[in-house]
């Protein structure tokens, strides 16, 4: 006859602990040389910049370019890399 040995395990499922704290986003690690107040003067630009660049489209819809157009686009994206790669790490 065969020796058969039976093995048992015990699973315990729980459930997994809740912390009673809540969550909030991780610090921003701002560079010691970062200009806040470049930084606001830049996105205030940004935003006068594309307000502008929003009613020169209407001049493009009327099939009239205006010839400040292309510049201005290449401010924004200036502007608006400067200040991604003052806030991202």
């Amino acid at each position: 006859m065969h020796n058969t040995m039976v093995l048992r395990a015990s699973v315990r499922l729980t459930k997994p602990k809740t912390s009673s704290r809540k969550p909030y986003p991780p610090p921003i690690h701002q560079q010691s040389s970062v200009d806040l107040a470049k930084l606001k003067s830049d996105a205030d630009e940004l935003v006068i910049l594309s307000q502008s660049i929003h009613s020169s489209i209407g001049d493009v819809e009327k099939g009239m370019l205006p010839k400040d157009l292309a510049e201005k686009l290449k401010q924004l994206e200036k502007l608006s890399k400067r200040l991604r790669n003052e806030l991202t790490p």
